[in-house]
């Protein structure tokens, strides 16, 4: 994620009228044992295991197998995504060591009414370490350091039980169950929602 540099990125504009400006943290967000970071070229391996499981291509945008082209193409792309307004797509990387070992994004919903959506993955050789936990309550301790952040929302289909279960020791809460409601790999999935609002 190369973006145009602090102070800049997505705008929307509030109730007010006044326009809202999200600024790419200058501390790292962190949380146990990781730390949430801009991508860089040295997280290659990361991109290139995770597109190992097939389920990520399908709810993100890189494509399933991908080689090094896909890989750097995939990097490239997180860094426009604050300028573009859609949000901050961060690497998770070890706090210890600075190696990545997933992805997490605090996406932009509805800025007027301070809904944000959070996502997460972890690169299956980094899975089962509890990994995860940390990058989700990384990302929603940041997400209460922007004054207009109201409530963050996790979108997760009812099958992943180890995505529910993160979302849970992390506070969030089940509010629903939301009927065909994404549309992945080419069919209507149901979504469970899951919700953390500001303390």
């Amino acid at each position: 994620m190369k973006r145009s540099g602090p102070g800049e990125g997505g705008a929307d504009p509030a109730d007010d009228g006044r326009v809202t400006v999200l600024s790419w943290p200058a501390v790292p967000p962190a949380a146990g044992r990781v730390r949430l970071r801009e991508f860089g070229v040295d997280d290659l391996p990361m991109v290139l295991d995770l597109a190992t499981d097939p389920y990520v291509p399908v709810i993100s945008t890189l494509p399933a197998g991908a080689d090094d082209a896909d890989a750097r193409a995939y990097l490239e792309r997180q860094h426009g995504r604050l300028a573009e307004g859609r949000g901050f797509s961060f690497c998770v990387a070890l706090d210890a060591t600075d190696e990545a070992v997933g992805t997490a994004g605090l996406w932009v919903d509805d800025l007027a009414h301070g809904r944000f959506r959070a996502g997460y993955t972890v690169a299956p050789s980094w899975r089962g370490r509890g990994l995860a936990t940390d990058a989700l309550r990384a990302l929603t301790t940041f997400a209460w350091t922007l004054e207009v952040a109201h409530r963050v929302e996790l979108y997760v289909e009812p099958w992943n039980t180890a995505s529910l279960a993160v979302a849970e020791r992390v506070g969030y809460e089940r509010e629903g169950l939301l009927r065909g409601h994404h549309r992945l790999g080419g069919r209507w999935c149901d979504m469970l929602l899951l919700a953390s609002v500001r303390p």
